[in-house]
């Protein structure tokens, strides 16, 4: 029997297309948290919009004579070879006087030097590097950020090669000549861009440095009330990725189905993986001879500083009736009954800690406090920090160690607080 053709109304076939169009482009795109992010900074009207548009080779911020037309964070996924994945940024002017707005515009700005990896610094011929430019780079500078100063407007304001090399010495880097009207030196700017080097962890790998080809490993992730419709975590995506890189395999259980899962296999895997939250359960069924570790612990080290993050457990035990703890997201989600960091970790942390009257405050997505605000904290609690790049995570670490704030992350608090011993050297 010949099947009839669908009914389509209402332009309903149009955006089932669309709908797939746009999970294959998700399924098929890095995650913004690993792409070399590129920030464009400056003043208001030297063109950081006009450049960045001209290298993305298409219109992504709107372009206008008016000062201040950019006002918060413009961001464009791209790849740019030999570099690869990248997300530019587009910023509002370091020079926004407005009072209020223009203060909120500025911090915006500034909090963009914190994540990124490449930083570029646009003015024109006629100002050169000024104050606010030599400000900015003595900042990027002392974050040990990459960068690139860029004259723009080379078709109205001419720069010699004289003055150039004069302001390269001037800025210790490579001064860049463009148009981004014309297009005068943006393929030159581009190709220097894209060879950038910039500071990479000793660690690249989340798991696969610990693993051979043919070992096995066993991933144990709960399918809860929080748990997103459909797919895995982004994390749990990310660590199955790096087991099939390194030529190994995998098994995905929940906790209810672990026990079988172990006994079924020919031999012990080489370790066990699980969400923070099933710490308990896993390792009460998980051999003491197995090596158990969560999904938390290995993004510690692979986006920030284990070290630091473990020491920051210890303080728990330091805290006090009245102090103050910080409990920080890098992402922003809709909040449940079950939630970990607001509902979770605080009921582990009185119960830990006796019923201390600790005073919890709570970040999400890109709020971060200032170093002044930092100071107030007895102890800062943060995620995983999957959505964020290793520059900002690392970043935020540093503001703690700076002014002598312990910093911990989920997976290793929630072990010490419900009393679990997990396999440091896996």
């Amino acid at each position: 029997m010949r099947r009839k053709p669908p009914v389509r109304s209402g332009g309903s076939h149009v955006t089932q297309r669309h709908r797939k169009l746009v999970t294959m482009d998700s399924l098929l795109s890095t995650p913004s948290g690993e792409r070399v992010r590129i920030a464009f900074f400056g003043r208001r009207n030297v063109g950081k919009s006009s450049l960045l548009n001209a290298v993305a080779g298409q219109q992504v911020s709107i372009v206008s004579d008016l000062p201040g037309t950019t006002t918060d964070p413009v961001r464009k996924s791209m790849e740019l070879l030999p570099l690869g994945p990248c997300v530019l940024v587009d910023t509002a002017g370091l020079d926004d006087e407005q009072e209020t707005v223009g203060e909120l515009r500025v911090k915006r700005t500034r909090e963009e030097l914190r994540g990124a990896d490449i930083a570029v610094l646009v003015t024109d011929g006629e100002t050169g590097i000024g104050p606010l430019e030599a400000d900015i780079i003595r900042l990027l500078r002392d974050a040990g950020i990459a960068f690139h100063v860029v004259l723009n407007k080379a078709d109205r304001i001419g720069v010699s090669e004289a003055r150039r090399e004069a302001l390269a010495r001037q800025a210790g880097t490579t001064v860049f000549v463009v148009s981004a009207l014309t297009g005068e030196g943006v393929s030159a700017f581009r190709d220097g861009l894209s060879h950038t080097s910039i500071d990479e962890p000793a660690s690249q790998r989340i798991i696969g440095d610990y693993l051979h080809p043919g070992d096995h490993v066993v991933l144990v992730v709960p399918v809860d009330s929080a748990a997103p419709k459909g797919r895995l975590i982004l994390p749990q995506q990310q660590t199955i990725r790096d087991i099939l890189d390194t030529g190994a395999t995998c098994s995905i259980a929940q906790v209810p189905q672990l026990k079988a899962l172990l006994d079924g296999l020919q031999k012990p895997p080489r370790m066990v993986v699980t969400d923070s939250q099933a710490f308990a359960e896993v390792r009460a069924i998980v051999p003491q001879s197995v090596s158990l570790t969560s999904f938390s612990i290995l993004f510690a080290r692979y986006k920030g500083d284990y070290s630091v993050l473990k020491a920051g457990a210890e303080a728990v035990d330091k805290l006090r009736d009245g102090d103050c703890v910080l409990i920080a997201e890098g992402c922003t989600h809709r909040r449940q009954c079950t939630d970990i960091g607001t509902v979770k970790i605080p009921r582990w942390l009185e119960a830990y800690t006796k019923g201390k009257k600790l005073e919890l405050s709570f970040t999400s997505g890109r709020g971060w406090p200032t170093e002044e605000e930092l100071k107030r904290y007895a102890l800062v609690i943060h995620c995983g920090a999957c959505m964020l790049n290793r520059r900002e995570m690392r970043s935020r670490i540093t503001d703690c160690i700076r002014v002598g704030i312990p910093i911990v992350n989920y997976g290793v608090l929630i072990a010490k607080l419900r009393g679990v011993s997990f396999s440091e050297d896996l």
